[in-house]
């Protein structure tokens, strides 16, 4: 059990300087906004340059979860503190790694670093949600607001993540081509997010065709990866004389499910296609 947490915090740590790097490197070194209150801290450091963004996400992170506290309960725990106090930790001494925040000097083009920075900071937050980890921030907004009004938290964050992207342009110097680059850092970000969380989460089907159909379906049947979890389902179909068998699983376990088909039949014929939607599969869907 022990191990367990050891190795949640550990992951936690490592999204967390995936985080920052995404920020540290691509984004604050160009002044580009994005959402968030990373996004909004950043936003006053270009305004108010003897402010750090540490220090500006810091602040806000602790107001927030005040705020939180004291509206939605003690149901936060641990890993958002703990992510709250590493970030800060992250923003604040990840700037002075020597060259790092020189690393994108030769990209020139501020739409390339917005991908990137978006992208990587994307990741880094999916590695916490993963662990059951949270940075708190616009969460804490979205929980609060839909408390107490019925409004969908993708909506609120969609709301809040806009308005911080706009507010570059009560910085001086900024213009509307700054306020593009911070959509797309919050596209990049969303799709990254997306990608990493359900990507090999997306169910998957695969239609075997071999005379050995029955010791393939016998075998995947009692196929354990990681742990109990095992092949959701096997289904059969007929068309003539022929038999084919239909194996519907999560896109992870494809691999193993062509690799054990093809140690039976050398000669199987596989075809894997990705489904929208399973219903039925033991009371649950995909």
């Amino acid at each position: 059990m022990v191990l367990k947490y050891i190795k949640e915090y550990v992951i936690m740590t490592l999204g967390l300087a995936v985080f920052v790097f995404g920020w540290t490197a691509f984004l604050n070194p160009h002044e580009i906004t994005g959402g968030g209150i990373a996004g909004l801290a950043s936003v006053i450091h270009y305004g108010i340059n003897s402010i750090p963004v540490s220090y500006a996400k810091f602040a806000i992170d602790i107001l927030l979860l005040v705020v939180g506290f004291i509206i939605l309960g003690k149901g936060f725990g641990i890993k958002t503190i703990y992510c709250v106090a590493m970030s800060f930790v992250f923003f604040q001494f990840m700037p002075m790694i020597p060259g790092l925040t020189s690393l994108s000097a030769g990209i020139t083009d501020n739409l390339i670093n917005a991908l990137i920075g978006g992208a990587m900071s994307g990741i880094g937050i999916a590695i916490i949600i993963t662990q059951g980890g949270s940075t708190g921030g616009t969460d804490i907004i979205a929980l609060s607001i839909n408390k107490y009004k019925n409004i969908s938290p993708g909506r609120i964050y969609l709301v809040c993540d806009s308005l911080i992207v706009m507010s570059i342009l009560l910085v001086n110097d900024k213009t509307l081509a700054d306020v593009v680059y911070g959509f797309v850092e919050i596209i990049a970000f969303s799709y990254a997010v997306d990608m990493f969380l359900t990507g090999s989460q997306q169910s998957v089907q695969t239609l075997i065709l071999s005379e050995h159909n029955d010791e393939i379906a016998a075998r995947l049947q009692t196929l354990s990866i990681e742990g109990n979890r095992s092949v959701k389902s096997v289904q059969w179909s007929t068309e003539g004389e022929k038999k084919m068998l239909m194996v519907v699983s999560r896109k992870s376990y494809s691999n193993d499910i062509v690799k054990t088909a093809k140690q039976i039949d050398p000669n199987v014929i596989l075809m894997t296609v990705p489904v929208t939607a399973v219903y039925g599969i033991e009371g649950k869907n995909q």
